[in-house]
């Protein structure tokens, strides 16, 4: 066994970040296929600790960093949140979000089927649809310890965070590719793929230089700072009410208010350059941390039913993307980066899709609505409205009487 601590642990995704940038800049398919550096990274060293585990040897990390990191990312979504701005996505945010919904019960309708088809417990094809897939690991463990306790459905929780560790995996490898089957069919406004874009745009293209000062980024980090602790406050009050939401949504609800308040106040114009830095560094840090640490026999443990429906999910989320996501949204390019980020959190968690959308973005050039609407989604709504929906299906005559 061995144990990294905090700083060998943050050594090891430092150097992480340092390999997947050069896997995608070095294998010619990667790179086409527009995979995100943490997630090429991540998974070349989560195979590497499998094959050590055959070796009884076990690899551990200390993954205390890699929730803060998480809610520091969306910290300075948040803070990227200019109102007069959302104002301008209102109907595109309202198209998503309906495009979203469809997907949620697409997902639970062909796990349940799949489920009882092959001759398994309905709960778990609804456990391997949204619960695991657009809910994560959070949502699955929740909804694992219920269906334990309240329906008596055997290792309920592990099949959750199984399966939800298939779906963050897909979900970084499946985006890249559609975007790049879309994009071929699009006019990408103002950029040759073979060249870099002109104008950064912050969570768009993380890559390019920006100029930083040491006292604006204290400052920029004291505004991140004060939504963590108003966030977890905020969550701590919510907790047990009708109103309770999932700490991160917090956080980015805070930073929302906090952005927006000293900007109407004229105390204060958040400074975005510097937002986006630190939040691309928190966004690759997490997902690097997140995948590295991945427990790949988890995935070679899950039955062989279980994961035939896990696949034909992934499957389905792609013909979803390309066929309902990219026409809805306007079938331009725009659209297919949304495809991109849809497929991100509709499988895994909304980090992997904006990790998915950069990839896209930071080769063929900005997409601002996309990094407008996928973080409201993919935050704000998308735990509420999972929630609705699994709540419904739980109400048919065939569920309720398991």
């Amino acid at each position: 066994m061995i144990e990294l601590d905090f700083y060998g642990t943050l050594v090891a995704a430092s150097l992480v970040l340092l390999l997947g940038r050069g896997l995608v800049t070095r294998v010619g398919f990667l790179r086409s296929y527009n995979i995100p550096e943490p997630v090429a990274g991540g998974l070349v060293v989560a195979v590497l600790l499998l094959i050590l585990r055959t070796c009884d040897i076990e690899v551990r990390f200390d993954t205390s960093l890699q929730t803060p990191l998480m809610l520091a990312f969306f910290a300075t979504i948040g803070l990227s949140a200019d109102l007069a701005s959302l104002k301008k996505g209102g109907r595109v945010v309202g198209v998503f979000l309906l495009a979203v919904i469809g997907l949620l019960v697409v997902q639970n309708a062909m796990g349940i089927g799949l489920a009882t088809l092959l001759g398994l417990d309905p709960l778990m094809g609804l456990l391997t649809g949204s619960i695991t897939l657009a809910g994560g690991h959070g949502t699955g463990a929740a909804w694992g310890a219920v269906f334990s306790e309240k329906y008596g459905l055997a290792s309920a929780s592990e099949l959750a965070l199984a399966s939800a560790t298939f779906g963050l995996v897909l979900g970084g490898l499946i985006g890249g590719p559609v975007a790049r089957l879309l994009i071929k069919r699009v006019q990408v406004p103002g950029c040759n793929p073979q060249q870099a874009p002109r104008l950064p745009k912050g969570f768009e293209q993380p890559n390019k230089e920006r100029s930083i000062t040491p006292f604006s980024f204290v400052e920029t980090l004291a505004l991140i700072a004060v939504s963590l602790l108003a966030g977890n406050l905020l969550n701590g009050l919510l907790q047990g009410t009708a109103f309770e939401l999932p700490t991160f949504v917090c956080v980015l609800f805070v930073g929302v208010v906090l952005r927006n308040s000293l900007s109407a106040l004229g105390l204060y114009q958040v400074f975005e350059r510097e937002v986006s830095v630190l939040g691309n560094v928190s966004l690759s840090l997490f997902l690097a941390i997140a995948l590295m640490s991945l427990k790949l026999w988890d995935l070679a443990a899950l039955a062989l039913p279980i994961f035939i429906i896990l696949a034909v999910q992934a499957l389905v989320m792609a013909l979803f993307a390309i066929f309902v996501t990219f026409r809805v949204m306007g079938g331009n390019y725009d659209a297919a980066v949304l495809a991109a980020g849809h497929c991100g959190f509709g499988l895994g968690a909304t980090p992997t899709a904006i990790a998915n959308m950069q990839a896209v973005t930071q080769r063929y050039g900005p997409s601002q609505i996309a990094f407008l609407v996928v973080p409201m989604v993919g935050a704000f709504f998308i735990d509420i409205v999972n929630v609705i929906v699994i709540k419904l299906y739980l109400t048919l005559p065939f569920l309720a009487a398991v």
